[in-house]
């Protein structure tokens, strides 16, 4: 599907604010509120707004420990890969999930509470997974963690 740069416009709001009103975001982006809001229908359909969610601040909820989690297996098969997500994928913790290129295969961000959170989780997560190789790090400074994608350059 092509995006135009209303579309593009539209997204980039959206994505920074899913709470403006549909009026505001038509008189942002030179529409009217119809028009606006049918072509919002139209990304939402398309699937590229994936969903609507809010953004809540891990240090209040106690929450503030992200571990990045470098996974190496000696299993390169279909099947595997498929048990293995699903295995990921059914850890709340788990927040982020990637197969990645390079010295490691899968790359893992799960946010705990505290160390020992986390040595909960890794010791549920080798019970349940076969894996060659699993390293840890912690991250000690959230600089910049974003969800917004920059849409520049249209």
């Amino acid at each position: 599907m092509n995006y135009n740069k209303i579309d593009m416009a539209i997204l980039d709001l959206l994505q920074k604010d899913i709470s403006i009103s549909i009026d505001e975001l038509a008189r942002r982006v030179g529409l009217t509120k119809t028009p606006c809001w049918r072509r919002v229908q139209k990304l939402e359909k398309s699937g590229v707004i994936k969903g609507r969610v809010a953004l809540l601040d891990g240090k209040i909820l106690d929450r503030n420990v992200s571990v990045f989690v470098q996974v190496k297996t000696s299993q390169h098969n279909k099947e595997w890969l498929e048990d293995f997500s699903k295995v990921v994928c059914d850890f709340p913790e788990v927040a982020g999930f990637y197969r990645m290129s390079g010295e490691y295969d899968y790359l893992l961000r799960v946010i705990v509470r505290d160390i020992p959170a986390y040595d909960d989780f890794y010791k549920r997560f080798i019970e349940v997974t076969s894996l060659s190789d699993v390293t840890s790090n912690f991250a000690m400074e959230e600089i910049k963690n974003s969800t917004e994608i920059y849409l520049g350059d249209n």
